[in-house]
């Protein structure tokens, strides 16, 4: 093939070298294929008890307080609210201003900021699958203890959030560093996308669920089922997964050969050793930051507050409010999934070289979104318009899912774990400030504020866009493996 600059031999290894000496091993029933879906089930528990907070929130404030903001006086005509069942409104409801909603909703992000890089130094040292475990099980049981949290007081439920966040910041970072062992290079969009949808899978099912729980019982049990499916999914985790297929004892010969020597000539024979000065002086590396960081603003702009969006000023009822709120997640799921394949063709088949690939999916994954995002501020009061939008939007962000997104493992597969901490670090960051910043601009919740909101949103992911595709590579750099192969940076 041409060679093209400092991305001239980004043709996964497989082609290259090992085309003719490693068989590909059948995906069906595969150790490989078993982590992605175990895993997938793992980042359905962790965006479950990340998100189930958003709508519960809407249940928790005391409406009928004069100043609170509740749908009877939402900007846009209130939906028809069917009688909820009289069992209900037992749980105990808050007089929390716009402020402390804002803290308490972005709280969780100060914990999961403090574990990204640290997480994906513990996951190359001692192995990712207890960090993940003991990670997501922590995060469990400080969700099963949220009302207790919420009665004491706001400030007590912001520390438990925090403690929440602490524990799952260790997650993809350890998810990563396994995939670096785990995932054949010409696999990866595939593999990864699968893991991963179970992120949006979580968002799509609690967003609507957490409404008809509301509905039907109270808050509380939103946050005590949730933490039961995080309970069932550690137990399949600790007998199921292991941290490599050298360590898999079920795992067959011939995937155990396809994916080592898949991997031989990417992976670091140093694996003591961190170059922590050719890491943070990676300009490929910090594309990937500006993009994560730029997607995750809006990202978790809507995360936390389309649920308040949908009650305050298009005016659905909470059980409507989920189901509404997930729509998003659903197109996002999908393309997430569709995205990953096309990736893997176009590099597989059509020998597209990678950094084109990553590129043109960020590019689409990213200002997709803002321009829909930026049109869903426009609509008004047209319900099903304002919807369409949001949730073409989201379902365009899922495309990114194949560009920078998975980017760590293209550039330093060895360091992917650590590299996706640091990456993971700068991206948090928006769920710590975004809903602070977005509560401050809609005190009043008019159309004009939202609006703000969205163009703000719209212009970080534009810039992110631009950054990403300026700098971003797709090759294995010269600084993350040690080895006489020339890999031709």
């Amino acid at each position: 093939m041409e060679r093209y600059g400092s991305d001239a031999d980004d043709t996964p290894l497989l082609h290259r070298r090992n085309e003719d000496k490693v068989q590909r091993a059948p995906a069906c029933c595969s150790s490989r294929y078993g982590l992605a879906l175990l895993s997938s089930f793992g980042f359905f528990v962790v965006y479950s008890l990340r998100v189930n907070l958003s709508v519960a929130m809407v249940d928790m404030l005391n409406t009928t307080r004069p100043s609170s903001s509740n749908h009877s006086g939402s900007v846009c005509p209130a939906h028809a609210n069917p009688p909820r069942p009289k069992h209900n409104h037992t749980a105990s409801v808050y007089d929390w201003d716009s402020a402390t909603q804002g803290w308490i909703l972005g709280s969780f992000f100060y914990g999961y900021i403090l574990t990204q890089i640290p997480g994906g130094y513990l996951a190359g040292r001692y192995g990712p699958k207890w960090l993940m475990g003991f990670g997501i099980l922590g995060t469990v049981v400080f969700t099963l203890i949220t009302p207790l949290a919420a009665d004491l007081g706001a400030g007590y439920l912001i520390a438990v959030r925090v403690l929440e966040g602490i524990g799952e910041g260790v997650t993809f970072p350890s998810m990563y560093t396994m995939w670096a062992a785990w995932a054949p290079p010409l696999e990866r969009s595939r593999l990864l996308t699968i893991s991963y949808i179970g992120a949006q899978l979580g968002t799509v099912i609690s967003l609507p669920l957490s409404g008809e729980i509301c509905f039907y019982l109270d808050w509380t049990y939103v946050f005590y089922i949730f933490g039961v499916f995080g309970l069932v999914w550690f137990v399949l985790w600790s007998f199921l997964v292991f941290d490599s297929p050298n360590t898999h004892p079920r795992i067959s010969e011939q995937e155990r050969l396809y994916i080592t020597s898949s991997l031989r000539n990417e992976l670091s024979t140093s694996a003591g050793h961190i170059p922590w000065r050719a890491i943070a002086t990676s300009m490929p590396l910090w594309a990937i930051v500006v993009a994560h960081f730029s997607y995750n603003w809006t990202f978790y702009t809507l995360l936390t507050l389309l649920p308040t969006y949908m009650n305050d000023v298009l005016g659905f009822s909470i059980q409507q409010n989920g189901l509404l709120s997930a729509l998003p997640y659903v197109g996002c799921a999908v393309m997430a999934v569709l995205s990953g394949q096309l990736a893997d063709f176009l590099r597989e088949t059509c020998l597209y070289r990678t950094v084109t690939v990553r590129k043109s999916f960020s590019l689409a994954g990213m200002l997709g979104p803002a321009v829909f995002l930026v049109a869903a501020g426009y609509t008004g009061c047209n319900y099903s318009l304002a919807v369409t939008f949001l949730t073409i939007s989201s379902a365009l962000g899922g495309i990114s899912a194949s560009g920078f997104n998975i980017n760590h493992l293209d550039i330093a597969p060895s360091y992917a774990g650590i590299l996706l901490g640091i990456t993971n670090t700068f991206a948090t960051i928006p769920g710590m400030v975004g809903p602070v910043i977005a509560r401050a601009l809609t005190q009043q919740n008019t159309m004009e504020e939202w609006q703000s909101v969205f163009y703000i949103a719209a212009a970080i992911n534009a810039f992110g866009a631009a950054f990403y595709a300026l700098f971003g590579r797709g090759s294995v750099q010269p600084w993350a493996v040690h080895s006489s192969y020339p890999h031709g940076d």
